[in-house]
C-alpha cells in the first residue's frame, strides 16, 4: 500500500536535487538574513528525518552514522559550511536511503513501530504513518528550499 507513498517520496527527492543541481557550494551553505539553515542543511535535516522516523521508531538500525543524525536533526542548524565531498555524500545518500526503505518495507523489517505523537500533534502509530509524515514533511522542507534559492541566487 505505501510503496506508492515511497514513490511520491523518490520523485519530490529528484525534484529537489535537480533543483539543487543550480546552485554552487557558497549557494548551498548561505544563510540568508532572518533564516536559521540553509538549503544543504534542510536536504541533509530530510536524510536523517527519514531515518529517524522510519527506521530508529521501528527498533531497526539507523543507516546513517550517529554522528550524521546529531548534525541534521531537529532543532540543529548549520554550525560550520559543509564542503562539496559532504554535499555529494549527502546527495547520493538522499537517494540511496529512500531505495533502501523501499527493499527494507517490502521485506517488513518495520513490523515493530513505537507509536509516537510528534511535534504537529499527530500520532504516528506505524511505518505507513511514518511514509505519510515523511511525505508531508519533505514536502514543508521543499518549500523552504525553493525559498531560499530566491535569496541565494
Amino acid at each position: 500500500m505505501m510503496l506508492k507513498g515511497i514513490e511520491i517520496i523518490k520523485a519530490t527527492r529528484k525534484s529537489m536535487l535537480n533543483m539543487l543541481s543550480e546552485l554552487n557550494i557558497e549557494q548551498l551553505n548561505k544563510v540568508p538574513f532572518g533564516f536559521n539553515n540553509n538549503i544543504i542543511w534542510n536536504l541533509g535535516h530530510l536524510l536523517v528525518s527519514q531515518q529517524g522516523l522510519c527506521y530508529k521508531r521501528a527498533s531497526v538500525p539507523m543507516l546513517i552514522e550517529d554522528a550524521l543524525f546529531e548534525q541534521f536533526k531537529p532543532d540543529t542548524k548549520p554550525e560550520v559550511d559543509l564542503t562539496v565531498e559532504e554535499i555529494e555524500f549527502i546527495k547520493t545518500e538522499f537517494i540511496n536511503l529512500i531505495n533502501q526503505l523501499e527493499i527494507d518495507y517490502t521485506n517488513h523489517y518495520f513490523a515493530n513501530y513505537t507509536p509516537f505523537t510528534n511535534r504537529f500533534g499527530i500520532e504516528i502509530t506505524s511505518i505507513d504513518d511514518a511514509l505519510k509524515f515523511v511525505n508531508f514533511h519533505e514536502g514543508i522542507h521543499f518549500g523552504y528550499m525553493l525559498a531560499l534559492r530566491r535569496l541565494v541566487k
